[in-house]
């Protein structure tokens, strides 16, 4: 810094001089950690986007929160990692491997509990998917006991390996491992939108979702369509558990911590609504990166709780969702 023509190399504050590289040192550290606070929002935020969606596709269509879906997410990850540990399964094969085992169960859930109350209250299906995920839970426990599990290093693929990552400015580092997260949260987001729009079963899904009946009249068969729901949603919710796992421990309860953000993200969104579903996750996923970050760790799912909440005071139909006269 320059001042009437001399070269000052400190500032005064008013109690004492603060020399200028020390300065230049915290500024880099603000900035470094600023941008390590976006990427892991944004991966954090693709991960609750993938989530988010599985919620709002089956409700867009039958009217349900299903409250089981953050157990497939939970289940995608252990799937992944038994494939891995106890079968020697490469990752590359036992990612879309979770991915098919996944959507199964999510349709076998659909077959056995939710299908033959079709007709019945909502409250009735509530409670069965409350009973479901319950179920789901307690199945983890039994197969691969309450204890924390990680996907070990030695068996995946040297690039999520945390040393690997893209240096960025201010010291801050970007792992290839969260690269790899953000991409594919990407290109599964943009592959739904074109399943949903420029497909013959995305075409009956929006059918079935404005209006089930004239869909079943006009020979739309809702049920493998709504079938056809759970297994895209569930299968995107194995992808999520899986990148989860590789950030994370795995464990029995971890679908309902994530279950809850991403039901506010739907929520969020307009819940029904895909793209408010994507768009409701990511910024989920920022604001409690920096709600932990530079607020209290303490507050991280108390922050989608309070989103949510306001959401649903303010504008119950979310940024993209339409308001009906319709209640549950």
């Amino acid at each position: 810094m320059i001042l009437n023509g001399f070269l000052l190399t400190a500032t005064y504050d008013g109690g004492h001089w603060t020399p200028l590289y020390n300065i230049n040192i915290r500024r880099k550290r603000i900035m470094a950690q600023f941008l390590e606070q976006i990427i892991n929002g944004l991966v954090l935020g693709g991960i609750y986007a993938l989530i988010a969606v599985g919620y709002t596709m089956v409700y867009g269509i039958i009217q349900l929160i299903n409250f089981a879906h953050g157990e497939i997410f939970m289940f995608g990850a252990y799937i992944a990692l038994m494939l891995i540990t106890v079968f020697g399964i490469p990752f590359w094969i036992a990612l879309p491997l979770s991915m098919i085992l996944c959507g199964m169960l999510g349709m076998l859930i659909d077959l056995v509990a939710y299908r033959p109350l079709r007709n019945a209250p909502r409250l009735s299906a509530l409670i069965t998917a409350i009973g479901m995920s319950l179920a789901l839970q307690n199945l983890a426990r039994m197969i691969w006991s309450a204890r924390p599990r990680q996907f070990p290093t030695e068996v995946l693929p040297t690039i999520f390996l945390s040393q690997n990552a893209i240096p960025l400015p201010g010291g801050a580092a970007l792992p290839y491992r969260d690269v790899f997260i953000i991409l594919l949260a990407l290109v599964l987001m943009i592959a739904l939108n074109r399943l949903i729009y420029l497909t013959k079963i995305g075409k009956a899904m929006r059918a079935c979702a404005q209006n089930p009946v004239a869909a079943n009249l006009m020979g739309i068969k809702t049920n493998q369509v709504i079938a056809m729901t759970f297994i895209i949603g569930s299968a995107l919710g194995a992808v999520a558990g899986v990148m989860v796992g590789l950030r994370e421990v795995v464990t029995p309860t971890m679908g309902y911590y994530k279950g809850v953000a991403a039901f506010a993200a739907a929520v969020l969104g307009g819940i029904g609504n895909i793209t408010g579903a994507m768009l409701g996750g990511i910024i989920i996923g920022l604001a409690e990166v920096f709600g932990a970050g530079y607020i209290s760790s303490g507050y991280r799912l108390a922050i989608a709780y309070i989103i949510m909440i306001a959401v649903i005071v303010i504008r119950p139909s979310g940024l993209f969702g339409k308001s009906t006269g319709n209640r549950a």
